[in-house]
């Protein structure tokens, strides 16, 4: 049996829950509404302010999907109650971001600057402080949203292992190399 897909999803107060035809959960909470089509195998209850999954057999698929569910249910609930935030850092001399509502202005090193634009449903802020480097924080209710943009921005400079140089996730280690040995 799964133990995430077992775990029960308890509703906060402020949240109603409602599983519709073709069974799509819908999410709504103080910060928004969100949606999410579940497989038709797995079976959604709610009760007492409890949401419960369950699942028709032992397959391999079924047990995947069961947990999968389950966790994608929860992070709803987690993001119309308290949303989630990542920032990113840009490092390297002469990086900057810059934005006007959600379109981002980045210089990267690049010959030419990238413009980027974040979907509506992300909140984005710019920051650069003196002696910092320029931070970029991404805010928003929907955590598989949230982290593909993310990605995606990291992925336009991501950092290299000998100066540590492109745009990192804040917290994030990044495995340094040695450098060339110097000359005889």
């Amino acid at each position: 049996m799964s133990r995430i897909g077992k775990k029960p999803v308890v509703i906060p107060q402020g949240v109603t829950i409602t599983v519709g035809k073709d069974n799509v959960v819908t999410v709504k909470g103080p910060k928004g509404e969100l949606k999410e089509a579940i497989d038709r195998d797995i079976t959604v209850e709610i009760n007492d302010g409890v949401v419960t999954f369950s699942r028709p057999t032992d397959q391999g698929r079924h047990r995947a999907m069961h947990g999968l569910y389950r966790s994608l249910v929860s992070n709803m609930v987690k993001g119309v109650t308290e949303g989630f935030a990542k920032k990113l850092e840009l490092v390297g001399v002469g990086y900057k971001a810059a934005n006007q509502g959600n379109i981002l202005d980045l210089a990267l090193g690049y010959s030419h600057n990238i413009i980027f634009e974040v979907p509506s449903e992300l909140k984005v802020v710019t920051s650069q402080e003196k002696g910092q480097n320029p931070m970029i924080s991404l805010e928003g209710i929907d955590k598989q949203l949230l982290g593909q943009v993310a990605a995606k921005l990291r992925s336009l400079r991501k950092p290299e292992p000998y100066k540590g140089k492109g745009v990192k996730y804040v917290g994030e280690f990044i495995r340094r190399k040695a450098g060339k040995a110097a000359g005889k």
